[in-house]
């Protein structure tokens, strides 16, 4: 090949990486799937706020729906300079493809994973008012009481297809009980819905529900992990009771797949940076998460085992969207 034929063809490589790459003249948006003032939004503006200094003006949008699907949807089909990330979630990328027909994206080939943010768990709340009249103080009670009455009560959840519709569906299964379900725009109007004795229990990610929980409005009767939270040391594992119950809520920052590496790095270090900055771990720390370690190559092995891991329990519990 001539010299001159091969920086042509440099030339061309480096013009079709920058055509895929965003837009560096408009401000980076972090595209939350969920109404604002929950823990992915919350925690998205954390992120903002320190990978600024790095990455530029940061915006962070709000595109509820569809179980998280409509505003991952929004980033998945971003036109290329639309300068899009998503805080995406365990229902994002590893639940609703497995429970919607017809699911608009691919999690795995839309998208490209930039930085896990977390790990919680759910955290299994009921009304502490209600729950004392009802006798209720532990898992074991709550299961003797569904069983006595099916069908006569209703958990909340943050919305079809949220991990705490799958959460509440796979505890039916595995007690053998029967409940309605009310789906909700999030979790804090499910929560609101709980402390006002519209539903009997709701399961929600301990970031969210912790505050009711310490005020002592809501009464956690069980962690959804297998092992106990250090935010609540006394309430134990739903397993304990409820044999094979294990889930957990995660979030995390994904680009669409057409982003090039080099961004993704510099994203991915942005954003690392500033959940492990002082300031974000401090922040974190009050709504009871640890930032967590894992970024790009890392992060997108554990959401293909995500992906598999639900696919397999959302099957076997045969659940379906209400």
């Amino acid at each position: 090949m001539s010299l001159r034929s091969t920086l042509f063809s440099i030339l061309l490589t480096s013009a079709a990486s920058a055509a895929l790459a965003q837009n560096p003249s408009a401000p980076l948006t972090i595209v939350v799937p969920y109404p604002a003032g929950g823990p992915l939004d919350i925690s998205a503006r954390i992120v903002a706020a320190g990978a600024a200094g790095q990455l530029g003006p940061i915006v962070v949008e709000n595109k509820p729906g569809a179980g998280g699907g409509t505003g991952a949807d929004q980033v998945a089909k971003a036109p290329k300079a639309g300068n899009q990330v998503l805080m995406g979630a365990v229902a994002t990328h590893a639940v609703n493809p497995w429970l919607y027909q017809n699911f608009p994206y691919n999690p795995l080939k839309d998208f490209k994973s930039l930085a896990l943010v977390a790990r919680t768990p759910n955290v299994l709340v009921v009304n502490a008012e209600q729950a004392a009249k009802l006798g209720i103080k532990t898992t074991p009670d709550l299961v003797r009481h569904l069983k006595k009455h099916p069908d006569q009560f209703k958990y909340g959840s943050g919305g079809n297809g949220s991990i705490g519709h799958i959460s509440a569906g796979m505890f039916e299964s595995l007690t053998n009980t029967r409940m309605g379900h009310t789906p909700f725009q999030g979790s804090k109007p499910a929560l609101a819905a709980l402390e006002s004795g519209q539903v009997l229990m709701v399961f929600d990610n301990l970031a969210s529900a912790l505050p009711q929980i310490q005020s002592g409005k809501l009464l956690a009767l069980g962690v959804t992990t297998l092992s106990r939270n250090e935010a609540l040391p006394n309430v134990p594992s739903i397993n304990d009771s409820v044999q094979g119950f294990n889930v957990s809520t995660w979030f995390g920052l994904f680009a669409p797949a057409a982003l090039p590496d080099a961004d993704a790095r510099r994203y991915a270090t942005a954003f690392s940076a500033a959940m492990h900055a002082p300031a974000g771990k401090e922040k974190f720390k009050k709504m009871g998460i640890t930032p967590e370690e894992l970024m790009l190559d890392g992060f997108a092995q554990f959401v293909r085992s995500e992906n598999s891991k639900y696919e397999f329990l959302i099957r076997a519990a045969k659940i379906k969207i209400d």
